[in-house]
Formats: structure tokens, sequence, C-alpha cells
């Protein structure tokens, strides 16, 4: 089965930063509906996810903003983070994500150990 997903389109990358971070989800506007499994965006942050974490055992990336890639949700899951604080994790995932997250409006991150 398909996943449904919007397909929104967004001002240009140069008008959004004129705009600034706070109002740029605001400015995506819906143009239609479209089957898609996953955004550009979201493969490209797994990739760059899945070779900070290669031994993740599981890693979600989903774009919260409706598609135009202003906002997103990550579920990583790692032995890496073991004996580590839940701050120093997601400090791990900022790190990784240091480059694409300038372009954000936002950024929600779930870290876990598995259950041995």
């Amino acid at each position: 089965m398909w996943a449904l997903k919007w397909s929104l389109t967004c001002i240009t990358s140069s008008s959004l930063r004129l705009l600034g971070n706070n109002r740029r989800a605001a400015v995506c506007q819906q143009l239609h509906r479209s089957l898609s499994t996953q955004t550009d965006g979201e493969v490209r942050i797994a990739n760059i996810l899945k070779e900070k974490f290669p031994t993740a055992s599981s890693l979600k990336v989903v774009d919260i903003s409706g598609g135009c890639g202003a906002m997103y949700e990550i579920h990583v899951e790692s032995n890496e983070f073991k004996g580590k604080r839940t701050v120093q994790q997601h400090q791990l995932v900022n790190q990784a994500l240091k480059d694409e997250i300038q372009e954000m409006h936002g950024l929600r991150i779930f870290t876990a150990i598995p259950e041995s």
C-alpha cells in the first residue's frame, strides 16, 4: 500500500532566508497530493545518519513540515548511545546533521538504546 503524503512547495531558499527561520514553515503552501514513500530530504538525512550510526538497529526520518523540508522528526536506536545521557545522544545527532540543521525550521530528536 502506498503512503499518501501531501506534496508542498515552498518559496525559494533565498527568499526563506530573508524571512527567517521562525516564519519558514508558515510560507509552505499546499499544491497537490501525490503518492510517495519518502521525500528527498528524508532520504538525504537518513543516509547521513546511517553513515554516522552504522550499527543503528532502527532509524526513522519523517518530514513533519508537510514535505517542504522545514521540520523533521528523527528516531535513532543505536548501541553507540550506551553510557551516554540523552542530551549527549542528541548532541551526536545534531553534530551529524550540523550542515542540514542550518536550513531547517525545527528538529525533533528521539534516541534510544536497543534492548538486549
